[in-house]
């Protein structure tokens, strides 16, 4: 099984989460989407679509262990919430003051992308609200665990993460952090998100930037969407 693209994978995983609101709706419930930078906000996007709720970013950044970028010692995200994995770094013997760097100059990046695509904007408020936590899949799951922790000091009524295609392992703990995960996909072996897309060409700032005024558009005059509640 491969997506076409991000998409498709948004498109079929929206149709897969209208369906499970709507035969779990018991109260109204005011919900909407966020999306993580860069590859989740095309999937997030086509998500708010179906769901026909407001679309937002929700930035986090991966800690790459030094000399081993593509692997994550942790993750950092908005709020000063760092989630290290404790297993890589022993591994590697990484010390306090690597991790240091490294988390400095992410955040540096994290706060770069926040000016970057939202401008003077405010982000959107989540008390009180079912948030949608998307990305484009979860390999070991610590940048999505990160967005979960910080997500909770804004005080969501519930958190659901969504993505097309997760490690079955790491849909189950990020499940128990998240008051409900929907992983459309979760293969027993799983290498690598990129290798569940047929396209999974890296997402550009501009991109983003675009998908977010294109949602503003089309949802501006849309209230809020009820009935929806995965934690009941």
């Amino acid at each position: 099984m491969q997506f076409r693209d991000r998409t498709d994978a948004g498109q079929q995983l929206g149709v897969r989460l209208r369906e499970i609101f709507e035969q779990n709706a018991e109260e109204p419930a005011q919900v909407l989407v966020l999306g993580l930078p860069r590859g989740g906000v095309p999937v997030a996007f086509e998500v708010a679509l179906a769901l026909n709720v407001p679309l937002d970013i929700f930035v986090v950044r991966k800690l790459g262990a030094p000399g081993h970028e593509e692997l994550a010692m942790g993750a950092i995200a908005s709020g000063g919430i760092c989630e290290l994995n404790a297993e890589v770094i022993d591994a590697l013997k990484i010390t306090a003051s690597q991790i240091e760097e490294t988390a400095a100059r992410e955040g540096r990046e994290l706060e770069r992308r926040e000016q970057l695509y939202r401008g003077d904007r405010a982000p959107l408020e989540v008390s009180g609200k079912s948030v949608v936590l998307v990305d484009d899949g979860l390999a070991t799951g610590y940048t999505m665990r990160a967005a979960v922790a910080a997500l909770r000091q804004q005080h969501p009524r519930q958190i659901v993460v969504a993505v097309p295609v997760a490690a079955r392992s790491t849909c189950e703990e990020v499940e128990k952090e998240a008051d409900a995960a929907v992983c459309l996909y979760t293969p027993l072996e799983f290498m690598a998100v990129g290798e569940w897309y047929r396209d999974f060409a890296q997402t550009s700032d501009d991109e983003v930037r675009s998908l977010l005024e294109r949602q503003r558009g089309t949802s501006s005059n849309a209230g809020p969407a009820e009935g929806y509640d995965l934690a009941s």
